[in-house]
């Protein structure tokens, strides 16, 4: 957890960083961790009365609630996390105009939302790559430009919003669009430690928490108050930082080594590396601090597609920055033993220059900061969590004898950025599993960048989650009709509509000119026609007559390219295959196309054709998703050559299977995988039996500089 904690801090110390992202797998802490950075920073001072926090000494002039008088009343409260659900509207994170007083008393009233209270706070978004991409979209313009704007019916709005914000994900679960993770600040990647020690110090504090949380929140109580000390006086500091032409070198020659897109990666990295030699009490910036820097800043700006797996090539960093100091003799050397590096533990607040202490001698920072040994049984001989604190002469996991722990105290850099034993990557515990979380991934299969999908799309209109292949009736879109809001209150309001419905009674209201008379029922809501995401359902034929004449080779081609068409267009992915005797569910309904790539690159072949099963497997797939989320409309492909060789009379079974299948009423369409001189056409009669659409396999995929050739037809045809 040394990078998360070290993230969250720094954020803390400088929100322009821009926020973090936190990527791991379940049951890791990230809520936890995210949680209770808001008790370490400092307390805020508000104008009393003031809906959106303005500072008593420097109030925005721009306050819907304004203008402040020149010495307003001032309260002081604690700093506030305010959480983002993921099934939040956009008028609840912006805030949303009262329509009734708006257009029945031409009162412009304003209902704040979660930007406004978390306006000098924290936002957490838990999941953040299950929330919508307009709303994330809206997060970080929010995040970026420190204002948040509503523009609606002809009213403006704009408060100020500044906020840290923090996200966390579990990637098994969809990743974020790169140009997404591009204006997160950092990413860090977290994973529950392999080392045994380190996992029964876990246990042990939480039972404890939960026998006495008050006792254990008042044992770290002490620790925290440092921790809460430190980022306010790093935050006071961070003014004086000074960051020479030398460091801006390394930093622009790093970003440059690593290929990333855009100017936001050298910005972001040179508020980071100022903001860490501010948290390591320095006003200079050093190589150190710039490699610290590049570690959080870098590695998710390297991600293309969504088959591109975050990481930084340590030995690249290294060579980018000595590539640096050979260009400039003036820059600074790496920090050491002496300085306060990484090598030397950080600033000398704790006993042995360990960092700050737990209780007990324990670890540095207690339940935020991580420290290990609340009752010294695991920070300091057995080299437990958070290696910090201990006498100088222990070693924590995966350090050498006699150095301080990795990212003690949150103020130096993660696991391994020195290369030396127990950095990322490293297996402590001899497990033979790595310690990084990102190390030992499974291969996944790549697409051939040449190949473009053709389109396919469910018939009708549905009415499901906004995304790019299905026709939809969504909030997003272009206007086809009007209709009395379902709760009661309107969204996007249709205006003529209103008055169309108000218009009969203005009689019976009294009104003899003068404005409308409008009553809560006249209100109508604005119908709109968009896209939706839908959830793609893969039933793939790996049997023994799919490995013949490389069949499974092309299939697999033509399902990576229909994957990257499924990510670009926001759907769900599902991936069912039938080989031998049976058919196996190889990955649940997931937005994460780079799972399904994986389990695409294991998938073997051979034995026979239980197509029947595999048509009744979808079907019960399709059953369960529906509970699950009902409003996401399926589209199923089924890849096969049409074949049925497994069980007693395997094709009536199969057609009697696809009548299951059909009678679900998702759309289906069959790609026929059959190639050669003599053909059965057993796929187009299996197309026929489940009411689809039938594509030879070829059809499915077009060279991409054909795809631009007819699509500039098309726009000249238009024209």
């Amino acid at each position: 957890m040394d990078d998360m904690r070290l993230a969250l801090l720094l954020n803390a110390v400088s929100p322009a960083i821009g926020g973090v992202l936190v990527r791991g797998e379940k049951g890791t802490a990230k809520s936890t961790a995210v949680r209770a950075l808001a008790a370490l920073l400092p307390p805020v001072d508000h104008v009393v009365g003031c809906r959106f926090a303005c500072d008593p000494a420097a109030p925005d002039p721009g306050c819907p609630d304004g203008p402040h008088p020149d010495e307003p009343v001032a309260d002081r409260r604690p700093a506030r996390l305010v959480e983002l659900p993921v099934g939040a509207a956009e008028d609840r994170v912006v805030g949303s105009l009262d329509l009734e007083k708006a257009l029945g008393e031409g009162v412009r009233a304003f209902e704040p939302g979660l930007l406004a209270a978390a306006h000098r706070g924290v936002l957490y978004v838990d999941e953040v790559n299950l929330l919508h991409d307009h709303l994330v979209d809206l997060l970080l313009d929010a995040a970026a430009m420190g204002r948040s704007h509503v523009e609606r019916e002809g009213v403006s709005v704009s408060h100020a919003s500044r906020f840290l914000l923090v996200g966390t994900m579990n990637p098994e679960e969809g990743e974020l669009r790169p140009q997404l993770l591009d204006r997160f600040g950092l990413t860090v990647e977290v994973g529950a430690s392999r080392d045994p020690a380190v996992r029964v110090e876990v246990v042990r504090r939480r039972l404890a928490a939960d026998a006495d949380p008050a006792g254990f929140a008042a044992r770290w109580a002490d620790a925290d108050a440092e921790v809460a000390r430190r980022v306010a006086a790093a935050r006071d500091r961070l003014d004086r930082v000074l960051l020479p032409d030398a460091a801006l070198r390394q930093i622009a020659e790093v970003c440059a080594a690593f290929d990333v897109d855009g100017m936001r990666a050298d910005i972001v990295t040179a508020r980071t590396a100022m903001a860490h030699a501010a948290w390591q009490d320095r006003t200079v910036v050093t190589a150190e601090d710039v490699r610290v820097a590049a570690r959080l800043a870098l590695p998710h700006r390297r991600r293309r597609d969504p088959f591109d797996t975050p990481g930084l090539d340590e030995q690249r960093l290294d060579e980018a920055l000595r590539r640096a100091g050979e260009d400039d003799p003036d820059t600074d050397p790496p920090s050491g033993p002496d300085d306060g590096g990484p090598d030397g533990g950080g600033p000398p607040d704790g006993p042995d220059g360990g960092g700050p202490t737990g209780p007990d001698g324990g670890g540095p920072t207690g339940p935020a900061g991580g420290g290990a040994g609340a009752d010294g049984s695991a920070g300091q001989d057995s080299g437990g969590p958070g290696g910090a604190g201990q006498d100088a002469g222990s070693a924590g996991p995966g350090q050498d004898s006699g150095s301080a722990g990795p990212g003690q105290d949150g103020g130096t850099a993660g696991p391994g950025q020195d290369g030396r034993t127990g950095g990322a990557g490293a297996d402590p515990a001899g497990t033979g599993r790595p310690g990084d979380p990102a190390a030992g991934r499974q291969p996944v299969a790549v697409p051939d960048r040449g190949l473009r999908a053709r389109l396919l799309a469910a018939p009708g209109v549905g009415d499901g989650v906004p995304g790019r292949r299905s026709r939809a009736r969504t909030g997003r879109g272009r206007t086809t009709g009007a209709r009395t809001p379902l709760a009661g209150r309107a969204g996007a309001l249709h205006l003529p509509a209103t008055i169309r419905a108000a218009a009969p009674h203005q009689a019976a209201r009294g009104r003899h000119g003068g404005p409308l008379r409008l009553r809560p029922g006249d209100l109508r809501e604005a119908v709109r026609e968009g896209r939706e995401g839908n959830l793609v359902l893969f039933v793939v034929d790996a049997s023994g007559s799919m490995g013949a004449r490389q069949r499974m080779s092309a299939v697999k081609g033509a399902v990576l390219a229909l994957l990257t068409d499924a990510y670009q267009r926001r759907d769900k992915v599902a991936v069912v295959a039938f080989r031998g005797t049976d058919a196996q569910t190889l990955l649940p309904a997931t937005s994460s196309v780079l799972a399904a790539s994986a389990r695409l690159a294991e998938l073997p072949t051979g034995g026979r054709t239980p197509l029947a099963e595999g048509l009744l497997a979808a079907a019960e797939l399709l059953r369960l998703e529906r509970l699950r989320d009902p409003r996401r409309r399926p589209l199923v492909l089924v890849l096969t050559d049409g074949r049925a060789t497994a069980g007693h009379r395997p094709l009536d079974r199969a057609a009697r299977a696809a009548a299951v299948l059909a009678a679900t009423g998702a759309p289906c369409v069959v790609v026929d995988c059959e190639s050669g001189p003599v053909r059965l056409n057993l796929a187009r009669r299996l197309a026929t039996h489940l009411a689809a659409q039938y594509h030879p396999l070829s059809s499915l995929t077009t060279p991409r500089d054909l795809a631009l050739v007819a699509q500039a037809k098309r726009v000249e045809t238009v024209r």
